[in-house]
């Protein structure tokens, strides 16, 4: 019996690299970006609107942001019928490399904008500045989580409860 489940196991290891494609890649990358952008552009708008400085500001988007992406995880994987601990040692496990990647190019590409820092709420350059750097976190993450997927990793994690 314990070979039997040794044999399911290695089985099911080999699994996620087949399922390493750009387009699974790309829809693990979608999910993340949903809870990132949530979470940074209510940050954003939430500091902006207080008046709060930019360190502040960011710091509470990247905190909205990990919030929220582990949050979507969650849901699912609660969904899937995981206790909350295993639930969210699964998010951890799914989702961490790829919003902290998101979130230093995300942030990055906002730090180093022209402006983009001192931008109001009504600015078309706040949108447009947040639209884009998402854009190109997006880019950026999703050779990230392909990677992640054929090494068993990653949103790989997170397809096992899924059914």
């Amino acid at each position: 019996m314990q070979h039997e489940a040794h044999t399911a196991h290695a089985h099911h290891r080999h699994a996620p690299a087949a399922g390493s494609t750009w387009a699974t890649a790309a829809q693990a990358t979608l999910h993340c970006l949903t809870g990132c952008a949530i979470g940074e552009v209510l940050g954003m708008v939430i500091g902006t609107a207080l008046g709060w400085g930019n360190v502040p500001t960011t710091a509470l988007a990247i905190v909205l942001a990990f919030f929220f992406g582990y949050s979507l995880t969650l849901r699912g994987v609660l969904k899937a019928g995981l206790g909350f601990r295993a639930a969210l040692r699964v998010a951890l496990a799914a989702d961490t490399l790829s919003i902290a990647v998101m979130e230093l190019i995300d942030n990055g590409v906002i730090a180093l904008w022209p402006d983009a820092m001192d931008a109001e709420l009504a600015d078309v350059l706040f949108w447009a500045s947040l639209a884009i750097s998402l854009v190109i976190a997006f880019v950026v993450t999703v050779p990230v989580n392909k990677w992640m997927i054929g090494r068993g990793k990653g949103h790989a994690v997170v397809h096992r409860y899924h059914h």
